[in-house]
């Protein structure tokens, strides 16, 4: 008898049921037996004790399911070990409440604060495997994350509804793609959705180079420009700050975000009007695509095989078109960030794509 945990952490997205299927159907179809305890709401769950059992028939018809049958939440690593407000230990009490349940290992899928805790926990003795899960792909270990390519195909669809009516209005538009640390997804969508222009937290922009290019589009007789620009962009200026000052700066900002300032600054320096899209939460929403679908699921598979295995204290991961087991030390703690010097981003600029540098 296996006796597994499972819990979802951060923010949701698609694939996150087709992962944990993956899983299970693995395990129940290799014949052993096997009991499963969800934990709901992410560590919350774990730290509370708060889960219900599961069997194979709950994952059943979850494959394009979005969001998580378990619930999500987000329990800041840089907290995990302060007391709660009612003193209690929370790493001892997630301990407690695995050893009470007699598991045999804890499945945790997440992104980059949920693997720091993660690993924490098998740093604290417990057997656990991890799935790599968010829409930023910037999971440190793993080429590709599954919920990345679903977020792609609704952010490209976006800003393809854009083009249609930025071509028929002659208008210069921006859509506000998530990513705060990084621009893989950004970047994706504005390749794939045709952006005339695209910003990232990885090349700080100069807003007149941003400008430069808006009028060279127009003297080659367009009369419009589609702009993607992650939500963590910085321009030149504050790039230079430290974190602290950027931080005070944030908090005196008087637009919305980045995309509503870059709007402003387009229409000061060209008397043109500039219209901002932000698409937010659905770009983790939705039903996973069939590509994440996939991937999920081969995922989940390879999970349950490290389990029947015994092979602990592992992230399952996806290196040069492989499944891949990565030491869950080297993943925690690290991001995976897009190189400006990379191929994809010197082939978006043979394309005429401009990153306002």
């Amino acid at each position: 008898m296996k006796r597994i945990g499972m819990l979802t952490s951060g923010g949701d997205c698609q694939a996150l049921n087709a992962a944990m299927r993956g899983v299970v159907k693995s395990l129940v179809n290799s014949g052993q037996d096997v009991e499963i305890y969800g934990f709901l709401n992410g560590y919350r769950g774990l730290i509370y004790g708060d889960f219900k059992m599961l069997t194979g028939r709950d994952f059943s018809g979850i494959l394009t399911v979005g969001g998580t049958i378990l619930g999500s939440s987000r329990t800041p690593f840089k907290t995990i070990k302060d007391p709660d407000e009612n003193g209690l230990n929370k790493v001892e009490a997630m301990k407690q409440n695995y050893h009470k349940l007699q598991l045999d290992c804890l499945v945790v899928l997440g992104g980059n604060g949920t693997h720091k805790t993660a690993n924490l926990l098998r740093e604290e003795g417990l057997n656990v495997v991890t799935l790599p899960k968010t829409i930023d792909n910037d999971l440190y270990g793993t080429d590709m994350t599954f919920g990345f390519q679903s977020a792609v195909d609704i952010a490209t669809d976006c800003i393809d509804c854009i083009h249609t009516t930025a071509a028929s209005h002659g208008r210069i538009f921006i859509v506000e793609v998530m990513g705060h640390k990084v621009g893989y997804l950004t970047l994706n969508a504005g390749m794939a959705g045709g952006a005339d222009i695209i910003l990232i937290p990885e090349i700080p922009y100069d807003i007149n180079k941003i400008v430069e290019a808006v009028k060279t589009r127009e003297k080659n007789g367009n009369r419009f420009t589609i702009i993607a620009v992650a939500e963590g962009a910085i321009s030149k200026e504050d790039a230079k700050l430290s974190k602290k000052e950027y931080q005070k700066k944030l908090e005196k900002r008087k637009y919305p975000s980045v995309s509503y300032e870059v709007a402003a600054q387009i229409l000061e320096k060209t008397g043109q009007e500039v219209r901002v899209t932000v698409p937010g939460h659905t770009q983790r929403g939705g039903s996973p695509c069939p590509y994440d679908r996939v991937f999920a699921s081969r995922l989940g598979a390879e999970a349950g095989k490290l389990i029947l295995e015994g092979e602990y204290g592992f992230m399952v991961g996806y290196r040069n078109r492989e499944i891949v087991k990565v030491p869950l030390e080297d993943v925690a703690g690290k991001l995976k960030m897009l190189d400006p010097d990379s191929t994809i981003i010197k082939e978006a600029k043979m394309l005429g794509i401009s990153f306002g540098d």
